[in-house]
């Protein structure tokens, strides 16, 4: 294929929705509810595809999708314990484009952009300029990895690596093959769910002619998410080998109610996605008002466990900067 042709899915995403009034109008949204949204997006831009909007029911200022996306003027207010770096990840940051949290796995960024700004990004405010070099600092990730026998798999997080193309993905892992002690490959990705033009052809080839065991992790927080064709991308992705599981965050006002998160586990279980991680809030600055006491989030688990076969219980956890594992307050399933 041409390079210089865009494909459906990089046409749709170029056509996001980045503008509040477009939001606003598409949804029948009173406008008295944009005060402080353009100091928001000063601060984090407004992105959402449309796909993602038409999941949202019009004329809901409540809408948990929404909720999710809309830039509002308290994301200004500096909260006592919300920080832009929550989790200390420059520490963790010893060449640009790695993170080497914890032992045998490096997080490899290749690109800063993602497919939705989610309002609660704890990278919201990521140095990226510093950390996307290209392929020209393709060689130090790689020299990082073989310096080190332990490390023996790759996660492909950011930005979003689905909104790279597959020419570039394919160069990266063309190398990274010749990187014989790297058995696993992960992917952590929005894109599969919020644009899943995403999941093409050749994508699908790319990732199935790989030697590595292959993983992918989606981010989804709420049924309403999965759709018909979000649906049809995931069992296509099933069908091809590869291990999916969810991560979720628990956001107030989005999912922090067991009914959600009981729905949430079955559709995604209905998809050939295993629940993983339900998250507790990264404090990132402009987030609070999403957070959740940890004596609700651990009712909330609670009751999952009540109620659902341990299968479909995701694991309750927050990351914690400096640990060598996430802290995990899930009870016996």
């Amino acid at each position: 294929m041409n390079s210089n042709i865009k494909q459906v899915w990089q046409e749709a995403l170029s056509n996001a929705i980045t503008d509040p009034k477009e939001l606003f109008a598409l949804l029948d949204l009173d406008p008295e509810l944009m005060k402080g949204t353009d100091a928001a997006i000063q601060q984090f831009p407004l992105k959402v595809p449309r796909g993602f909007v038409a999941r949202m029911q019009k004329g809901n200022p409540h809408d948990p999708l929404l909720k999710q996306v809309l830039p509002l003027g308290i994301e200004s207010n500096l909260v006592p314990g919300f920080d832009i770096n929550p989790l200390l990840e420059t520490a963790a940051n010893p060449i640009p484009g790695l993170l080497h949290k914890y032992h045998g796995r490096v997080l490899v960024m290749l690109t800063s952009a993602c497919g939705i700004h989610c309002r609660y990004c704890f990278r919201r405010h990521f140095p990226y300029t510093e950390n996307i070099t290209g392929r020209i600092g393709w060689e130090k990730i790689f020299a990082y990895i073989r310096q080190d026998s332990n490390i023996n798999e790759v996660i492909l997080s950011g930005g979003d690596p689905l909104a790279a193309s597959d020419q570039l993905l394919k160069s990266f892992t063309d190398e990274l093959i010749r990187i014989s002690q790297i058995k696993r490959l992960r992917i952590h990705t929005r894109l599969a769910v919020v644009l899943p033009e995403r999941i093409t052809d050749g994508f699908i080839k790319w990732i199935t002619q790989l030697p590595f065991d292959k993983v992918l992790v989606i981010h989804v927080n709420h049924p309403n998410e999965i759709n018909a064709d979000v649906m049809r991308a995931l069992k296509c992705l099933q069908q091809a080998g590869i291990t999916l599981l969810n991560q979720s965050v628990l956001l107030k006002d989005v999912n922090d109610h067991a009914k959600t998160l009981i729905e949430l586990s079955e559709t995604l279980f209905t998809a050939g996605v295993l629940p993983y991680y339900l998250h507790i809030l990264d404090k990132v600055q402009g987030a609070a008002h999403f957070n959740i006491d940890l004596n609700r989030a651990r009712e909330l688990h609670a009751e999952l466990c009540h109620q659902l076969p341990g299968y479909l219980v995701p694991k309750l956890v927050r990351e914690e900067p400096g640990k060598l594992s996430k802290t995990s307050y899930s009870i016996g399933v």
